[in-house]
């Protein structure tokens, strides 16, 4: 699954603390806004970003 901008502006508009896996695309909840390679929940993978950083990785590519 692919995480668009749209997705990525939405959890950033939220109260929510949301992040979302780069690898599978699961929305994961209790993300920090500057997360950075967390363990996703669903796929196991070290991909978690806050939406805030996708957000500025939008402009510039992650690290991986």
């Amino acid at each position: 699954m692919k995480i668009d901008i749209e997705q990525v502006m939405n959890a950033v508009k939220s109260d929510e603390y949301m992040g979302f896996c780069v690898a599978c695309g699961y929305e994961q909840y209790g993300v920090e806004p500057d997360a950075r390679k967390y363990k996703c929940e669903d796929c196991g993978e070290r991909k978690v970003y806050g939406a805030e950083e996708l957000l500025m990785a939008f402009s510039w590519p992650l690290d991986n």
